[in-house]
Parts: C-alpha cells; sequence; structure tokens
C-alpha cells in the first residue's frame, strides 16, 4: 500500500518513527514504506550536496541499505525519526563527494579513458591476485578495476559503462564474492 505524501513533512514523524521500528524487526514493507514517504526528498537532499542526480541515488540507495541495517540503533530519544533518516542520507552523501574529490597521480589525461586492462598488466605474472582477476568475467573485473584501482563510485561506473546502477553494484558485489574465494 502506498503511502500518500504530505504537504507536511513534519506529520510524517510519526508514521516514519513506527516503520523504522517495524524495520528493526525485520519487516520490509516498514522500508518499502519509508522509501514511499522520504526517498524523493532524500535524493533532493543528496543532490544539493553533490550536484549530481547519479550520485544522489547512489547516496539514497545506501541510505536506505543503512536505514535496514541499523534501524535497530535508532534511538528515538536522541531526535526524530526524520533527522535520523537525513543524517544518514547527508553522511553518505559527504562521503561520496569527498571520494570524488581524491587525487589519483595515475588517473589518464583529460579526455582519456582509464585502461582496466593495464592496471591487470602491472602486476606480476606470478601474483594470486592477477590469476584471479583473469578469471573473472570481463565486464565484473574492469568494474572492479575502474571501482578500485581508478576510484570510480559505483553511479560514475552505470555511467561510464552504460548499465544500471544495480547491476554494477551486483557485478563489483559478486566479483569481489568470487576474488575472495579464489584467493581463499
Amino acid at each position: 500500500m502506498a503511502a500518500e505524501p504530505s504537504s507536511d513533512p513534519s506529520a510524517l514523524e510519526p508514521q516514519v518513527s513506527a516503520a523504522i521500528v517495524r524495520c528493526a524487526a525485520g519487516e520490509k514493507a516498514a522500508l518499502r514504506l519509508i522509501y514511499d514517504l522520504e526517498a524523493a526528498r532524500m535524493v533532493g537532499v543528496a543532490i544539493r550536496i553533490l550536484r549530481r542526480r547519479d550520485l544522489a541515488e547512489e547516496a539514497t540507495h545506501d541510505a536506505f541499505m543503512r536505514v535496514w541495517r541499523s534501524a535497530r540503533s535508532y534511538d528515538p530519544s536522541r531526535g526524530s525519526a526524520r533527522a535520523w533518516l537525513y543524517a544518514i542520507v547527508r553522511n553518505r552523501a559527504l562521503t561520496i563527494l569527498r571520494d570524488e574529490r581524491r587525487f589519483d597521480p595515475e588517473q589518464p589525461a583529460d579526455g582519456e579513458s582509464p585502461q582496466p586492462d593495464l592496471a591487470l598488466q602491472r602486476l606480476p605474472e606470478s601474483s594470486a591476485l592477477r590469476q584471479c582477476l583473469q578469471q573473472l568475467e570481463a565486464s565484473r573485473r574492469n568494474a572492479i578495476v575502474l571501482a578500485y584501482v581508478h576510484g570510480f563510485s559505483h553511479g560514475e561506473l552505470a555511467g561510464r559503462l552504460g548499465m544500471p546502477l544495480g547491476t554494477i553494484k551486483s557485478w563489483i558485489r559478486r566479483g569481489l564474492a568470487s576474488l575472495q574465494e579464489c584467493m581463499g
């Protein structure tokens, strides 16, 4: 059941607070309710910080993942439920912003695209990491190398590779799991 958006966001506080408590109990429908009530405003907050919709959506997605995992840590005596939600999305957006500003001296010159295969070639032939990376499907290997060597965010990779954000996150998550198993 979709929630009716209110023109007065503070009127949503009791619903959001109760939904967080239900999330802590593992109720997925409660997370969906919070999403229906707050996601659009949370993306707006993240856009104001990041100035890019793709990164703002990534920050909001990550914030909802954190809400689901951390709902038990919500303490109503320390502040409102909505303030807790917006602190999570704000902190995630600031982390993404900080990560976007990092400097990589091996980054290609403007106009050049990073070459994931070059990073792989720099690893010694006998390197277990190189051997495990070579076993991965090319798309997953490239996503991992672009993320971890060249520092691209999931949102940037989605735009760069022309793939949905969820697909990129899945490639990286599954690729890292395969690497961990291979190197295990």
